[in-house]
């Protein structure tokens, strides 16, 4: 059997056909462009890969919000997408909607960096430039200290991912946003 090969014009197509919302888009982008960016600093050959799964991550949420993680499989499958893939992407619903544990490098990452993007473009969001490129870890550490600021994340899941990568938290946000910054004016935080 050929092996699967991802296609960015096919998986965003995908994409839109499940998800509407712009910021949720967005929000896809921006892991996308995270994971891509992790796999290269970690010397991982497939970086389309890393990159599929980060955009396709979400592709359930919108429309079956209280199926999150769990109708992806139903999705991708009916597509020629691998249990690699689809295990990857359900992993990032580990301890919140289902328990498929991230095991491999990259399901950690995508469980460790989902919700940090998520923090990260609500610090940037704030500032008076809206603009990533000039972002500190120190400006997002002060913003992760106070609770009711973007409350909706869970820094306890980025904290257990951190760990699970046996990366300290402030190099995890470090390269996140560089990750980011790789993809600042696709996902609107370049000012």
């Amino acid at each position: 059997m050929a092996s699967f090969i991802p296609d960015r014009v096919f998986n965003f197509a995908i994409l839109r056909e499940y998800v509407k919302n712009e910021g949720l888009i967005r929000h896809a982008l921006a892991v996308e462009a995270v994971m891509r960016y992790f796999a290269e600093i970690f010397s991982e050959k497939e970086v389309d890969k890393w990159g599929a799964i980060g955009l396709l991550h979400d592709i359930d949420y919108e429309r079956y919000a209280d199926k999150h993680c769990l109708m992806v499989r139903e999705i991708l499958s009916h597509r020629g997408f691998p249990e690699d893939y689809i295990r990857a992407i359900e992993s990032h619903g580990y301890k919140i909607v289902n328990e498929i544990e991230p095991v491999h490098k990259m399901e950690k990452v995508l469980y460790a960096i989902d919700e940090l993007t998520g923090l990260i473009a609500a610090v940037v969001v704030l500032r008076p430039g809206k603009n990533i490129m000039d972002l500190s870890v120190n400006s997002v550490k002060k913003k992760w200290k106070q609770k009711g600021f973007a409350s909706g994340v869970n820094r306890s899941v980025i904290a257990e991912g951190a760990a699970m990568l046996g990366m300290e938290l402030d190099m995890l946000i470090e390269h996140t946003i560089k990750g980011m910054q790789s993809a600042a004016e696709e996902i609107g935080l370049k000012g």
